[in-house]
């Protein structure tokens, strides 16, 4: 499974990258994640737990994972390795490009699917990666700009 998620962000790209960086503090800002806590922690970044709501009309499911996160700071870009979870072996890549007014965030999902045999590539290609990694990061992406262009603002 590959799943893209993009989003243009009206702000510097240091205040983007500073946002994404800052994923304890994302609770504060997307009211879709429940909690986010470093389980151990490195300069570059550290081994995270994250869990999110993913909405469903008016339904809530909830999601949990633990992933590796690791901070590129000078490419920029925030890569994360998902190590607990139903999404375990996911690779995450989060891509900054600025143009002056603007930054181009792309968020690229790869993962081979869960250990479930016979439903393995169906399930991450039919429901985890459209219904459930692309409505989580879509809804990251945007409350990220809100936080961002509104401060820039």
């Amino acid at each position: 499974m590959i799943q893209v998620d993009r989003r243009r962000i009206a702000a510097p790209l240091l205040a983007v990258f500073e946002a994404a960086r800052s994923v304890e503090r994302w609770p504060e800002w997307l009211p879709h994640y429940r909690w986010v806590r470093f389980l151990e922690r490195r300069g570059d970044g550290g081994v995270v737990e994250m869990a999110a709501w993913r909405p469903f009309g008016f339904l809530r499911y909830p999601t949990w994972w633990v992933s590796e996160m690791l901070v590129e700071a000078e490419r920029p870009r925030i890569r994360y390795r998902h190590l607990r979870g139903v999404t375990r072996g996911m690779d995450v890549a989060w891509d900054f490009a600025g143009d002056g007014a603007a930054v181009a965030v792309t968020v690229t999902h790869r993962w081979d699917g869960p250990a479930w045999p016979l439903i393995r590539t169906p399930a991450a290609n039919l429901v985890i990666g459209p219904l459930f990694v692309h409505g989580i990061a879509q809804r990251t992406l945007a409350g990220i700009a809100r936080h961002v262009e509104g401060a820039a603002r």
